[in-house]
């Protein structure tokens, strides 16, 4: 936990949360919930909103199979500020059929991005990814066992050249890709 200096109230908080679902029918449901409160009136969109409410409550759900491909998605907009906000929706529908994995980010740019999307949606997207990748048993794991793990290599705990793979995928220790 960081230390604090003085005694403070945040004047603004954002919450978001990713959980992941494994489904009956073999699929899995991938959800993420952001809320934005402010600790301090706030109007905008003709609405004046009070301490403590919430200015976004947004949800997303995405259903994906076990090659991570996205087979279905719902979006829910709780609480927004401005009554355009749910334009947003039927346009996360282009996301179906597109694979979570390598380019995401570029994914939801090409059909999100700008005026054809919602910032709060869109960062929403860029990280539940992670949550799929820790939701879906085994997924991380390549069916080639000469192969690493997607995630080696992919941050500093998960160096080739460290002690973490060097104990737990010694065979992958100073592995250079072809």
């Amino acid at each position: 936990m960081l230390s604090t200096p003085t005694t403070r109230t945040p004047l603004h908080t954002r919450e978001i949360t990713f959980s992941g679902y494994a489904r009956e029918d073999g699929l899995w449901d991938i959800e993420a919930h952001l809320k934005d409160t402010k600790a301090y009136p706030f109007t905008t969109g003709g609405v004046t909103w009070a301490p403590g409410d919430a200015v976004h409550d947004m949800w997303l759900r995405l259903t994906l199979n076990s090659e991570f491909i996205i087979q279905a998605i719902e979006v829910s907009m709780d609480k927004h500020p401005h009554p355009e906000c749910p334009q947003v929706i039927p346009p996360m529908d282009a996301l179906i059929g597109a694979r979570l994995g390598k380019g995401w980010r570029k994914v939801i740019d090409l059909h999100l991005g700008g005026l054809k999307g919602c910032t709060h949606l869109r960062e929403l997207l860029a990280n539940i990814g992670t949550a799929a990748y820790q939701s879906i048993p085994g997924a991380l794991l390549d069916k080639d066992e000469n192969k690493p793990p997607l995630y080696l290599g992919q941050c500093k705990a998960w160096d080739f050249n460290g002690t973490a793979v060097m104990r737990h995928f010694p065979k992958f220790y100073k592995w250079k890709s072809e």
